[in-house]
């Protein structure tokens, strides 16, 4: 028998999910006519073609290296992929993990296929991004949006004589544009934009699509022509295509590149002024004289932009107990809360040396996240939901096993009546569906059984053991990113809470980690059922807490 996956896309949201239904419909029916049985369908909605990072390509990926079928139909090549190396990529993938690529288009996918279609797709790529440059530039020329909106304008919503929607058109929004003349004024003034942004959030006025006001919103970057203060469009000039946007190849993300100024498009759009000229120049020349002044040239002349910031241990893991922000730098060695920091929305304003902070978390992570009682009754709890679902399981087994039973004693009758020179209408349809049932009966019986639960009685210490030697790999340079890497993979995360008692840490390791250091193969049983099991969090699985937290009285160094 033969396993089929099917994956099926759109990429415009001028598309409708019926799109999708209508390739997996044509692809079930390829497979039926091929006697393959579909086991699993996979499907991204709204999402380009040009990039890998969708979650049913992802998925298809994962569950292709488990062996979970053995051919991926589609529509096309191009529902896969658009873009030529992500092509090829795929193909190298799949075909390492034995599986074969069928569309309705191009039949079986070969090399030829690879190399041929996923240049005509790049190419279509190509000039389809031309097309749509040449149309938005024409709508810019006309005085319209070139995609997306300003703060401080309405999109206008109307039908042209013609009876189609009319894009591209905006209003000043009045509201908006008040509080624009102030930020432009308390700026010329002397505040920073750190400021003013704390004095909008103290005022509850929401920013830029609602959301908290915050000094980077405001500042923005005075050549590429971001943030409210470098906004052109507030004197009544249009500037478009000042930014071009290409792949990261590494990532899929889109990064944007300054093009030269000649191929700016430039178009004078007065009925959209906000700000007059005498205030729009006092900001300008505050912004030169800051750009200007001794520290900002000593910090340009580092060119700190060249260079990769590093990443600690606790990078992207805090966070505030009191707001849930995530922390922040306000120092080479202090960490503190962003949203107290930066937004002033968070009462939590202390800082933390991040010494400190990472020496508490690794004494935690060796001393008290495994336990040697909580992991008892982690184990303890594991056989049981795992022996639970194997009860389920092998139940579930049985009913398959009767009702295949049922299924061949009909399908041999209706062979020997149909030996006998029996025909009657619909015969045929309900013999093949008998068949097909079977097929998949049969498809579910091959899965292997939940593999025992078997955890070492010694896990405690050897994951104490192991974490102690990474962390004193941590100050060897060479060694240290990958031990970096696994400690991390150990904490979920970090929260710190600021008390009149002192302050607390809380500890949130991730299980499946944690066991996984300590014996390797045993996460696989620990995190199976796609269920990834987090100390301290809310899992479908019945685990005990493995949360640790300590309560600290010493005196903390603060800025």
């Amino acid at each position: 028998m033969i396993r089929a996956a099917i994956y099926a896309r759109f990429s415009s949201q001028m598309q409708s999910e019926a799109s999708i239904e209508d390739q997996l419909r044509i692809c079930r029916e390829r497979a039926a006519r091929e006697g393959w049985t579909v086991t699993e369908e996979f499907s991204d909605m709204a999402i380009s073609g040009a990039s890998m990072q969708r979650p049913g390509v992802q998925r298809l990926l994962d569950d292709a290296s488990r062996g979970c079928f053995d051919i991926v139909i589609a529509e096309a090549l191009d529902r896969l992929s658009r873009d030529q190396a992500d092509v090829a990529t795929l193909f190298k993938r799949l075909s390492f993990h034995g599986v074969r690529i069928v569309t309705l288009s191009e039949g079986e996918v070969s090399e030829l296929h690879v190399g041929l279609k996923g240049t005509m797709n790049q190419l279509f790529l190509k000039d389809l991004a031309a097309k749509t440059h040449r149309g938005l530039r024409g709508r810019v020329e006309a005085g319209h949006s070139g995609g997306g909106n300003s703060y401080g304008y309405d999109v206008v919503r109307r039908l042209g004589e013609d009876g189609m929607l009319v894009t591209g058109e905006r209003t000043i929004n009045a509201d908006e544009a008040t509080l624009i003349r102030r930020i432009f004024q308390e700026f010329s003034e002397g505040l920073s934009p750190k400021a003013i942004a704390k004095r909008l959030n103290a005022e509850r006025i929401p920013g830029p699509r609602g959301k908290a006001w915050r000094d980077t919103a405001i500042r923005g970057h005075r050549i590429r022509g971001t943030g409210l203060l470098n906004n052109e469009l507030y004197i009544g000039r249009l500037v478009w295509n000042r930014l071009r946007y290409i792949k990261d190849p590494e990532s899929g993300r889109r990064v944007s590149r300054l093009n030269p100024s000649e191929r700016w498009i430039t178009t004078e759009v007065p009925e959209l002024r906000i700000v007059d000229d005498a205030l729009w120049a006092r900001v300008k020349q505050r912004q030169g004289e800051i750009d200007a002044s001794p520290r900002v040239q000593a910090i340009k002349e580092t060119r700190f932009w060249e260079k990769k910031r590093s990443i600690h241990l606790l990078t992207g893991l805090l966070r505030c107990g009191c707001c849930g922000s995530g922390f922040a730098a306000v120092g080479k060695d202090y960490l503190a809360c962003s949203a107290a920091r930066k937004l002033g929305t968070c009462d939590q304003k202390r800082s933390f040396k991040r010494h400190d902070l990472e020496e508490v978390v690794l004494n935690l992570l060796r001393e008290r996240l495994m336990r040697p009682e909580a992991v008892a009754a982690f184990v303890s709890a594991v056989g049981r939901e795992t022996n639970a679902g194997r009860a389920d399981a092998t139940a579930a087994r049985a009913r398959l096993e009767a009702e295949r039973t049922q299924i061949t004693r009909r399908l041999d009758g209706l062979y020997d009546a149909i030996a006998d020179g029996l025909r009657t209408a619909g015969l045929k349809t309900k013999l093949e569906e008998m068949e097909l049932r079977l097929a998949e009966i049969d498809a579910k019986l091959q899965a292997p059984e939940p593999t025992a639960v078997r955890i070492h009685p010694q896990l405690s210490e050897i994951y104490r053991r192991k974490v102690e030697g990474l962390s004193e790999t941590l100050a060897d340079p060479e060694i240290r990113p990958m031990a970096l890497d696994t400690i991390r993979g150990l904490i979920q995360s970090v929260t710190v809470h600021e008390t009149t008692s002192g302050v607390r840490i809380d500890l949130d390791g991730a299980i499946t980690a944690l066991v996984g250091l300590a014996q390797p193969g045993a996460e696989v049983i620990v995190g199976s059922g796609s269920v990834e099991v987090v100390a301290g969090g809310r899992n479908r699985l019945n685990l005990p807490d493995l949360r640790c937290m300590v309560w600290s009285t010493a005196q903390w160094a603060e800025r």
